[in-house]
């Protein structure tokens, strides 16, 4: 999961995916403004087949955050 995570997030950031760990910031170490956060929100619900809700979206920090709540949306 982690690496398809890191593919989606190529698509909007120009960064080397290795370097993107379950760890890295998504907001802060990478930059990315409220616009490009939605963007990969979406990207990553079509990517997983999963509709996360709006509040989840906002309590998502990491990648390790978002591969969490990915799955628990996938086992609903």
């Amino acid at each position: 999961m982690l690496e398809t995570l890191r593919e989606v997030i190529c698509r909007f950031v120009d960064i080397d995916p290795n370097t993107l760990t379950e760890e890295t910031n998504i907001r802060s170490e990478l930059g990315l403004n409220s616009l490009e956060l939605i963007n990969i929100a979406v990207a990553i619900e079509d990517e997983f087949d999963v509709e996360i809700p709006d509040r989840e979206v906002g309590n998502i920090e990491t990648l390790g955050d978002a591969i969490k709540v990915i799955e628990k949306y996938i086992e609903d």
